[in-house]
């Protein structure tokens, strides 16, 4: 008799802009009890503390291009290290976007003595996702996103949870959102075939309610 499989703890999650990577790297990192490490918000602390990132990244951002290779992933393997990711494993949002990244990423991964146990590509359709970029608004207290159409607060502009006011970020409006799908679309095919190679790829359907997509995605990690 075979066993049983077992949990899956270390975990990246790949997917448009839009697909909803964020919202479920918390609810399923909870799920499993791991560290949630999302590199967007990594990146965007470094530049809201000023730190030596900053000036390297805040241009970046606000065209919607990707951070350059060395710096993000500085970020991450500082990250990583800290949450002890050889023996407590993770969830990582955000990283790698491209093959080359990817690369970087194992061999980070081989420093520290582990591996990928799977990657979780959230499908979703580019007008699907344009349209929940558009929709974004994050609390710039609490940083908890909300969603003019799908998930509103109950009252307009202001966070349910603390008040604080609700603002859109720069790279959710206009040709921003048309520049970073268009990067996705150009860079990340090629992680896919790198992680299919390795046979560490699953493909999650990420339209519909959260929660529905979350059962999805538990399911592929055999939870």
């Amino acid at each position: 008799m075979s066993k049983a499989r077992q949990p899956t703890h270390r975990v990246v999650l790949v997917g448009r802009p839009g697909a909803g990577k964020g919202t479920q790297a918390r609810a399923v990192s909870d799920k499993l009890g791991v560290p949630h490490i999302s590199t967007d918000d990594l990146v965007r602390g470094n530049v809201a503390r000023g730190t030596p990132l900053r000036n390297a990244a805040k241009s970046h951002l606000a065209r919607g291009e990707l951070v350059p290779d060395e710096v993000t992933a500085a970020v991450v393997r500082q990250r990583l290290v800290e949450c002890g990711v050889a023996s407590g494993g993770f969830l990582l949002e955000g990283y790698p976007r491209t093959a080359s990244q990817g690369r970087v990423l194992a061999e980070v991964l081989d420093d520290v003595g582990t591996q990928l146990d799977l990657v979780l590509e959230m499908s979703v359709g580019r007008d699907e996702a344009a349209l929940r970029l558009a929709g974004r608004r994050g609390c710039s207290s609490c940083g908890r996103m909300w969603h003019v159409r799908f998930n509103p607060p109950a009252v307009y502009g202001i966070c349910d949870d603390c008040a604080g006011s609700l603002e859109q970020r720069g790279d959710d409006a206009g040709p921003v959102i048309d520049r970073r799908l268009d990067l996705y679309d150009r860079d990340t095919a090629p992680l896919l075939d790198f992680y299919g190679r390795q046979g560490v790829l699953a493909t999650v359907d990420a339209s519909g309610p959260v929660e529905d997509v979350t059962e999805r995605m538990l399911s592929a990690l055999g939870v």
